[in-house]
């Protein structure tokens, strides 16, 4: 009894239950006998049984098999015929998503859609959430997690991502790595491998370029925030560190190669100014000079790291032009004019800032506002603060028995402190504009911090000295202590004694003002490198901590050896020297070593990306005086000015009469008019308008995906090219094979079975041919539309459906069907009709070799008939081989050059055959005539 197929309003929902396994099945579905694949689906028992794990497999097998194989008619066979379970159609869109075949996705899309309807469709959470309790992937070539939109993801196919979106098929995030929810805890203690897995391979496909570009609102800003995110991964992870780091280094180039993708300066304006709403309240809330941009996405991408992106050119010439401001002259400038006006700004200091704090709106204020002219003016009072303190330091060597005692001069040394006073203030008006968490993130400012309050401790420590020594000798009862703080020689002080920690205090936080220099290097790109470097190296050697002390005072033979001499206790004696010598030799020689490694590695990775370094340390330094105030420098800012005055009037009078709006709206240069919705009112009062930021980001994805596609075109138009050169090469040495057997066939003293030796070689080379080609006799590629997410998408062309077309196809002579369909362009047309001509040469060259083998074999005849007295025989024969020749002639001189013929030249052996042998049979039915 045959099992009539099932229609779909007929078909229940069994799982693991169908009809048993046909061996045959396989057999058909690679021959691609759709016939005989829907006759075996027909024929059985009728029985529906449960099936083993095994015998299921098979029939996964079976449908896999006809997806890979791109044969759509078997494929549409086993869906209407066979009744699959989720499982297995998931596995199924997996092979369809592998293999790059958009239709057959689509058709498996509509088949759970008939099955489930649309809104059950959402196979991508069950795959994750569960499939680490499903056995039945066990024996999967897909690893857990592993879905068919991540697969779509990871492979960068735009146009089945798009597919699956639009079904609902999501990407769910993973949770924490410290997530105690049941589903995490049950993932762990089930199978931690699994769940590790599933983890890695969700976060290759949200990383992936196509989930980006397709499913965020702002690609740029979410490749921001996962590559962080991954980052952190990685420290947590860290057995999985290297995927981690792979996948946040492919998040930066997206975002770099996205903002690459803009094409003038509005688009830039608009990409750097504007991060959205929700990414306002990670940038600090400090403004900008007047007529400086925001940089909102700017400021983002130095807070999340990104030095690829900041280094960019298009982010470096923003910088560098809002950096020199009206100074256009300035880049271009030498180093001497540089250094001269530089040496101007440090002897006039004091009277530009005069300037500047009587009239800041003047020509000459509005100049000392620019950036670079700002940065000249702190380094400069810098400078100045340097070298008060040298000086301070000179006059206590040259004063030492006077400083040396308790009747020192305070302001002889405390003449720095008015620029202690100075950067106090400043640094209390950085903590006003930028917020306390925002300036402590900066490890320059802890270090300013620091010395400052080292600085004040050493103020404070030596006023407490004057005035505990004059309130103790006004008391009667104080008289030891007044000599103490009064009369006491140095060599008689305290270890304890306050001027001798403040000396100490005073001496530490010199040294570290001297240091405050590394921070404007980055200014200058070799001296930039050199201080990153310097940076990198000094954290390798804190590492040592106390294990460098020693390794420091041995290496200049300062160590004690006294520590291991016990004459009384000579094994003791003996045992501690052997140790100390190993202690010794293991410090010396391998930590030494080590160290010396450690720092080289450390050079030579701020070497080898010392552009990147250096330009992302340089744009800290440009952001960091880009800031609204903060001109005047140090110590001229404790110095109220008039505009202070001015502002805190108008504030008062603003707050009294509550005349004027409290909102204040930032007054950054305006973007060009499409930018503020100007160009956007195209469309109906009812239409709500995309603001100009989403149409850039939008601009800018669609220009990347179709980029993507190009160079996608040309990767397969190289590979095509290849193989048709390969092909040429195997065409040529076949002509002269067969050039040179077609020689010894007309020699008649060769010997042995041409038929046969022929043959091989030919077959080997058709067989090099069909290998050559493999996987493009099967598949064409389909005609790439125009659409805004559709790239490189190939599906599978369909076969003949009776084996009488192909036989009809055979008994063209030297035709080959094109069975590759992609848009090549003129010059691929150009190497289709090359590789035609090549071919058909080919196969004349080879029915002329089997002819003459023909005329060989009829010679032969012929004698037979002359000894038989046969004369007209031979004369016909005579005939009939001269308009053979005259034929064969005629052939050669009119050689065809338009014929068509297909990428694959992976003809099969029994068409060549065929096609050869014809002209050959022909006329041998003609001579026996």
């Amino acid at each position: 009894m045959s099992l009539l197929p099932l229609q779909p309003e007929q078909w229940r929902e069994i799982v693991n239950k169908k009809m048993r396994f046909p061996p045959e099945l396989i057999t058909a579905i690679r021959e691609g006998n759709v016939v005989l694949v829907r006759g075996l689906l027909k024929s059985g028992d009728g029985i529906i049984r449960q099936l083993d794990d095994s015998e299921d497999r098979l029939w996964r097998e079976a449908l896999n098999l006809a997806i890979r194989l791109g044969n759509e008619d078997t494929m549409d066979a086993l869906l209407q015929g066979v009744k699959f379970d989720f499982r297995q159609i998931h596995e199924a869109l997996l092979v369809a998503v592998d293999t790059n075949q958009p239709r057959v996705v689509k058709r498996l899309l509509d088949r759970l859609d008939q099955e489930k309807g649309v809104g059950n469709n959402k196979v991508d959470v069950r795959s994750f959430s569960l499939a680490i309790f499903d056995h039945s992937i066990d024996d999967s070539q897909f690893a857990p997690g592993v879905t068919p939109l991540t697969l779509a993801c990871q492979k960068d196919l735009y146009e089945i991502v798009t597919m699956l979106t639009k079904k609902g098929h999501v990407i769910p995030r993973p949770h924490r790595i410290s997530c105690t929810c049941l589903e995490c805890r049950n993932g762990r203690q089930y199978d931690l491998l699994k769940f590790s897995l599933s983890r890695i391979n969700t976060y290759r496909g949200i990383a992936s370029r196509a989930y980006l570009s397709i499913t965020a609102e702002d690609a740029m800003l979410s490749a921001f925030r996962l590559s962080r995110e991954l980052r952190k991964l990685s420290k947590k992870e860290p057995e999985f560190k290297p995927q981690y780091l792979g996948l946040e280094e492919l998040c930066q180039e997206f975002a770099v190669e996205l903002l690459g993708m803009c094409r003038n300066q509005s688009e830039v304006t608009t990409i750097l100014n504007n991060c959205g709403e929700d990414s306002e309240d990670e940038l600090d809330g400090q403004t900008f000079e007047e007529g400086i941009p925001n940089l909102a996405r700017l400021r983002l991408a130095v807070n999340y790291n990104q030095k690829q992106f900041v280094a960019h050119p298009i982010c470096q010439q923003v910088l560098s032009s809002i950096w020199c401001g009206n100074l256009s002259g300035w880049r271009g400038s030498r180093t001497a004019w540089k250094l001269l006006v530089s040496i101007g700004i440090f002897l006039t200091m004091p009277l530009l800032c005069l300037i500047y704090w009587i009239a800041p709106k003047s020509k000459i204020g509005k100049t000392l506002k620019i950036p670079v002219i700002k940065f000249l003016l702190h380094s400069a009072s810098y400078l100045w603060f340097l070298i008060t303190l040298l000086g301070e330091s000179i006059t206590m060597e040259m004063y030492r028995d006077e400083f040396a005692s308790r009747h020192q001069n305070i302001l002889h040394t405390s003449f720095h402190m008015v620029w202690v006073v100075g950067f106090f203030w400043f640094e209390c008006k950085e903590v006003w504009i930028e917020g306390l968490r925002s300036y402590f993130l900066d490890w320059w400012n802890c270090l300013d911090m620091m010395v400052l309050s080292m600085y004040l401790a050493s103020f404070a420590l030596r006023v407490l000295i004057m005035l505990k020594g004059y309130f103790l000798c006004q008391a009667p009862d104080s008289a030891e202590d007044c000599v103490y703080f009064t009369e006491t020689d140095r060599q008689d002080w305290r270890q304890e004694d306050p001027q001798l920690i403040a000396e100490v205090l005073f001496a530490v936080t010199s040294m570290l003002s001297f240091t405050r220099l590394a921070y404007i290097l980055p200014a200058q790109e070799s001296l930039g490198t050199l201080q990153i470097s310097i940076g990198k190296m000094i954290d390798d050697m804190m590492r040592f901590n106390e294990t460098f002390r020693f390794l420091f005072w041995t290496m200049f033979g300062v160590a004690n050896q006294d520590y291991v001499d016990m004459p009384d206790f000579v094994v003791a004696e003996f045992v501690g020297r052997i140790l100390y010598g190993i202690y010794t030799l293991v410090i010396v020689i391998v930590l030494l070593n080590m160290l010396i490694a450690m720092i080289t590695n450390s050079f030579q990775k701020i070497e080898d990306d010392a552009d990147v370094e250096w330009k992302f340390a340089r744009s800290k330094l440009y952001l960091s005086y880009f800031r609204e105030g903060l001109t005047m420098p140090v110590p001229f800012n404790i110095i109220p000015s008039p505009k202070a005055f001015f502002y805190l009037i108008r504030g008062i009078f603003r707050r009294i009469c509550c005349c004027c709006s409290c909102d204040s709206t930032p007054d950054y240069p305006p973007i060009p008019s499409i930018s503020n919705g100007t160009l956007n009112d195209s469309g109906g009062p009812g239409e709500e308008r995309v603001p100009y930021r989403q149409q850039v980001i939008r601009a800018l994805v669609q220009r990347y995906i179709e980029s993507a596609r190009r160079e996608f075109e040309e990767t397969k138009r190289k590979d095509v090219g290849n193989r048709i050169t390969e092909l040429s090469k195997v065409v040529g040495r076949l002509h002269s094979e067969l050039k040179q057997m077609h020689q010894n066939l007309r020699d008649p003293t060769s010997r042995g079975h041409p038929d046969t030796e022929g043959s091989s070689i030919l077959g080997k080379y058709i067989m090099g041919a069909k290998n050559n080609f493999r996987g493009f006799d099967n598949r064409a590629a389909v005609e790439i539309s125009h659409a805004p997410l559709q790239v490189t998408v190939h599906q599978p062309s369909e076969e003949g459906k009776a084996e009488e077309g192909l036989q009809e196809n055979v008994m063209e002579e030297g035709s080959v069907e094109p069975e590759i369909k992609m848009e090549e362009g003129r010059a691929e047309a150009g190497r289709e009709m090359d590789v035609s001509k090549v071919e058909k040469e080919a196969v004349e060259e080879e029915g002329k070799v089997k002819e003459g083998r023909e005329e060989e074999r009829l010679a032969e005849e012929g004698k037979v008939e002359e000894r038989k007295g046969d004369g007209r025989k031979i004369e016909k024969w005579k005939l009939e081989r001269a308009r053979s020749e005259e034929k064969v002639a005629d052939n050669e001189a009119s050689s065809p050059t338009d014929s068509k013929s297909s990428h694959d030249t992976g003809f099969g052996s029994q068409e060549g055959e065929e096609s050869i042998m014809g002209p050959t049979e022909r006329h041998k039915n003609k001579n026996r005539k």
